[in-house]
């Protein structure tokens, strides 16, 4: 059966959503806007002033098209979905993996690797790409830091030493990130990450991107059977989905900010497409949503060769693999866990 990768983004303020025979009509003001195939959607994310018919809602919980509401801004409110997936005896053993420290150890070690291989990689493929840049020996002590890391981590025996090195990799990969800003560097500039709310363009990219990758693993978590709140390298805290941070790690680099580095450097997104609210939190305004929300939905559909499985894959399918192959190790059928690496 073919497994579709469209997520309905809904952005206008004011939109109601609601069913009409085999599709979804979307209204704005009491206007029709648009139609699409019910039949065609995966997932339903809403930001902001959205709201959706209960006919609507029980139609897709009975689907398994889950519905995602959040802020305008970005921060996730809640999400209705059909019956959890998977059997209890997978998620007890996810609850005993992670109240074994061990363990959660041993399932951290394999995430981090997968984060800090893909940084290393990003920075690799972009002297790759640009031989005469001439600041390439800051980048290549960036990538040397990461890489030393990267061969002490086996020896690393704690989640607090774990999350020490998770940070010193961060560090070494975000203070070469503006040399990655090739074009209109007038109005895009990074000097480091901040978030909640973010203070400048990139920022704002980076986190907008980061919430859409957090929605999908999150939904690939749930479609297997583990519980998304439950991590081993992020800890139980309420509110927090601990498990889909986990998973996010290894997919920022190579995925997310890359993704943004191209929007930039293509030219495809400019300061216009930005605002600054009265606290100084720079966000993407209504038609900056819209080209990230396509160019991230275009990214999905792209195929990459995933060395596990050794087949070629969409990128948009990597969410749940990697939550499957989460799942096969904690159930036994395999003998770790395998990150997605990039080249």
């Amino acid at each position: 059966m073919k497994r579709h990768l469209n997520t309905l983004y809904v952005t206008t303020q004011g939109s109601y959503l609601h069913k009409e025979r085999e599709t979804i009509a979307v209204k704005v003001n009491g206007r029709h806007k648009a139609k699409l195939p019910i039949h065609n959607i995966e997932s339903i994310v809403c930001f902001g002033n959205v709201t959706c018919s209960p006919f609507l809602l029980g139609h897709c919980s009975e689907n398994n098209v889950s519905v995602s509401f959040l802020t305008e801004y970005g921060r996730f409110l809640g999400r209705i979905s059909g019956p959890v997936n998977g059997n209890v005896l997978l998620r007890r053993e996810q609850y005993r993996w992670a109240d074994d420290y061990s363990k959660s150890c041993e399932v951290s070690r394999f995430i981090l690797s997968g984060k800090i291989i893909n940084s290393r990689n990003v920075l690799r493929r972009f002297l790759r790409d640009n031989k005469s840049y001439n600041e390439s020996e800051s980048v290549s002590n960036a990538i040397k830091v990461i890489q030393d890391k990267y061969k002490s981590l086996e020896k690393v025996s704690t989640l607090d030493e774990l999350r020490g090195f998770e940070g010193l990799v961060a560090n070494s990969y975000f203070s070469v990130f503006n040399h990655m800003i090739l074009q209109n560097k007038t109005d895009f500039t990074f000097n480091s990450r901040n978030r909640r709310p973010p203070l400048d363009r990139i920022n704002a990219l980076l986190s907008f991107i980061y919430v859409l990758i957090m929605h999908d693993i999150r939904s690939g978590i749930e479609t297997v059977g583990l519980d998304p709140s439950v991590g081993f390298l992020h800890r139980d805290r309420p509110g927090r989905y601990g498990l889909a941070l986990d998973l996010m790690e290894e997919f920022r680099s190579f995925f997310a900010d890359r993704l943004v580095l191209s929007l930039v450097n293509l030219k495809i997104i400019n300061s216009s497409h930005f605002r600054v609210t009265d606290s100084g939190a720079v966000l993407l305004n209504e038609d900056g949503k819209k080209i990230v929300l396509s160019a991230y939905q275009e990214k999905k559909n792209e195929e990459i060769y995933h060395p596990y499985i050794e087949e070629k894959c969409k990128y948009g399918r990597l969410f749940h693999i990697q939550a499957m192959l989460l799942a096969r190790w904690i159930r036994g059928d395999i003998a770790g866990y395998p990150p997605f690496i990039w080249k």
